[in-house]
């Protein structure tokens, strides 16, 4: 999480940016005249310090505890623990989606620009019903189980979502949900992990695994999570699907046999072309390299660089969670 004035400094360039109108729901007041205005709509009633019928921004409404249209001092003060309560996926960062939510009416983000035709506002998707637009988020709903073992499995990761997230940088519920679903699509028999962490990411492989009677081999090199681990896919039930391998990932997969059906990157971002040098020869034709925090701010570009560029492979990006790239190994 960002510090404070960081924050500060966000909100006050959006301020600049959108105005006072989209912030605080307020237009400025007409000359000579007390009265907010909306250009071509005359004066606007005084109902409250935000205005009928204008949504409050989360990121705003969160600063502004006591809701009086005004950020005091005390409440910047408060700014760093006033904007974790907007991080819904406790995943350390504030995403453009948890800042800037659907509006009424099923706009999404900040809705369209000036000029912009329907759905090319950021994080807009294609038009829903009634021709209005949705986010992409705004369809998900947890996940159902569909039998007992699948439902002790899913249990196990809601608490470790709750309880055991902080410090192991694990990925969000949507990413763990792509990596199941992208394992039992392709019949995986064979999933390769880089980084186990405390096994959260693993238990979603093995919820494919379960069905397409695979196995799971991930490395972790901090002995401490590698037990955590153990502990976790036991919980789960799935420890029987699953090799730990504990040690530098860097010098491990060497080890390695194929064929490997699907590999996840998910830990030191300087070491992810390695990872893929040293994996992708024994992925098989029509496997998927799988990698986490493929964002702006994290990626690595030589990695970036090297699956978008090969022929042999073919790269699409996830920017719904926390940033994941799914690159095919053409057949």
């Amino acid at each position: 999480m960002k510090s404070m004035w960081f924050w500060v400094v966000v909100v006050v360039g959006v301020g600049l940016v959108m105005g006072r109108e989209l912030l605080f729901g307020q237009a400025p007041a007409a000359p000579g005249s007390e009265t907010p205005q909306k250009p071509g709509r005359g004066p606007a009633p005084k109902e409250g310090p935000f205005g009928p019928g204008i949504p409050r921004i989360p990121m705003i409404a969160a600063l502004d505890a006591n809701g009086d249209g005004e950020i005091s001092p005390e409440e910047l003060a408060n700014a760093t623990e006033a904007l974790k309560k907007l991080d819904r996926n406790r995943d350390g960062r504030l995403s453009r989606e948890e800042l800037f939510p659907p509006m009424p009416g099923g706009r999404g983000g900040m809705g369209p620009r000036p000029g912009m035709g329907p759905g090319m506002g950021p994080g807009m998707g294609p038009p829903g019903p009634g021709g209005m637009m949705r986010q992409g988020s705004s369809f998900q709903t947890p996940p159902k189980a569909k039998d007992a073992s699948e439902e002790k499995i899913l249990k196990v990761l809601d608490e470790l979502d709750r309880v055991q997230r902080r410090g192991m940088m694990n990925v969000p519920v949507e990413d763990g949900r792509l990596l199941r679903l992208l394992a039992e699509t392709i019949g995986a028999k064979t999933v390769v992990e880089i980084g186990t962490s405390n096994g959260y990411s693993g238990i979603w492989f093995c919820l494919a695994l379960r069905k397409t009677g695979g196995t799971l081999i991930t490395h972790e090199i901090d002995a401490g999570r590698a037990a955590l681990a153990r502990a976790n896919f036991a919980k789960a039930g799935v420890l029987d699907r699953v090799t730990l391998v504990e040690g530098d990932a860097h010098e491990k997969v060497a080890d390695l046999k194929g064929p490997v059906d699907l590999v996840f990157i998910d830990a030191d971002k300087e070491g992810y072309l390695d990872y893929l040098k040293k994996t992708l020869p024994i992925v098989r034709a029509g496997g998927l390299i799988v990698a986490h925090n493929i964002t702006r701010r994290m990626a690595n570009a030589e990695f970036v660089k090297a699956i978008t560029t090969n022929p042999d492979l073919e790269t699409v990006f996830y920017q719904e969670g926390a940033g994941i790239s799914v690159t095919l190994k053409k057949r």
